[in-house]
């Protein structure tokens, strides 16, 4: 039984778990995007997120510094956590105007399997009971953490079975319908979603004996989003992207790029919708889905729509997410919102 869950799903369990007033432990591999799931649970609860690297930290930072007063000692908190009597966080503008208030703090405990025996000793007290030393935490802080699984050849240390059992445990998987409407709502480049529409073994090709040095994962293609955006892209460009995603994936992605080239310009299209010549061609019809979906609005979509409606359900569904997330507006255009009413069952 696949007891993995897809970015949406393990939200949803995550904020259960934490509403639970436990502590959810998330393991993937690396750049499938745990971070990103722990930041978008701390707005989806109004939470300030307190992102803490275990494997860059000693047991001093969990339990304090110890500070003596007379003849006796004690652990002061470093100011990384909030304590019982913490004001609730805000967010000022440059005049000093509170602009925003939290609800509280998430503190994101991420790597923790990378950190040392020690450290994970020392994090115990802040998982269990809460408390930093011998002050506790605000009772407004929920905890969650994070890392990489051991299988991945990642540096991880095992966990002792005191801290596997003060965590509720869950494994992230890679789901392409879910990373394509966070790249569509991201700005995340257009052709870099048609591309791994089209080669959807691509979004993560991960391998703990691979030989070059780095992989595609969601991670490399946001950097290779980056790259990309308002640029033209060639294979002169092989060495970047060979740097970024690794020399396989980059050979296909460039390749696919240079197809956006020889497409039809809207112009075309919008002239004539439903003769303007569509190619045969898998990763044309993907290039020129994305395409399309940049240079549809409010004004052309009457025309764009009709064009649409010739390719495969796959590429409108890819077409109308990318379109959609990145104009809301088009929501009210009765041609594109019947489209999406059509494609319902797809778009889920």
């Amino acid at each position: 039984m696949n007891l993995t869950l897809n970015p949406t799903d393990l939200s949803a369990a995550i904020i259960r778990i934490l509403q639970a007033g436990l502590v959810p432990h998330v393991e993937g591999s690396p750049g499938v995007g745990k971070s990103d799931i722990a930041r978008a649970v701390s707005k989806t609860l109004n939470l300030k997120i307190i992102d803490l690297r275990l494997s860059q930290c000693d047991p001093t930072d969990l339990m304090g510094f110890p500070n003596v007063q007379g003849i006796k000692a004690r652990y002061v908190p470093m100011e990384t956590f909030p304590i019982k009597g913490d004001s609730l966080p805000v967010e000022m503008d440059e005049n000093g105007t509170i602009t925003h208030t939290y609800d509280g703090w998430l503190l994101f405990l991420d790597e923790l399997p990378s950190a040392s025996r020690a450290v994970q000793a020392a994090a115990y007290k802040l998982i269990l009971d809460k408390m930093v030393g011998q002050h506790p935490l605000h009772e407004c802080v929920a905890i969650m953490s994070a890392g990489n699984k051991a299988t991945d050849k990642a540096i991880v240390n095992a966990m002792s079975t005191a801290i596997q059992s003060r965590l509720v445990h869950l494994e992230l998987a890679v789901n392409l319908n879910d990373w394509t409407a966070w790249a569509s709502a991201n700005g995340i480049d257009s052709r870099i979603i048609g591309f791994l529409n089209y080669k959807t073994s691509l979004l993560h090709k991960f391998s703990p004996d691979h030989q070059d040095k780095t992989f595609p994962c969601p991670r490399t293609w946001e950097f290779a989003s980056r790259l990309s955006v308002n640029q033209s892209v060639s294979m002169k460009d092989l060495p970047l992207f060979a740097g970024t995603v690794g020399q396989g994936a980059a050979q296909e992605y460039i390749a696919f790029a240079e197809l956006y080239q020889s497409l039809p310009r809207i112009e075309e299209i919008i002239k004539s919708p439903q003769t303007v010549n569509i190619s045969e061609e898998i990763s044309i019809r993907f290039a020129i889905a994305t395409y399309v979906a940049d240079h549809l609005s409010e004004t052309n979509a009457e025309q764009v729509t009709k064009f649409l409606d010739r390719l495969d359900v796959e590429m409108q569904v890819v077409a109308y997410r990318l379109a959609q997330s990145r104009k809301a507006s088009l929501l009210g255009n009765k041609e594109v919102y019947g489209r999406l009413i059509k494609l319902a069952t797809y778009l889920n």
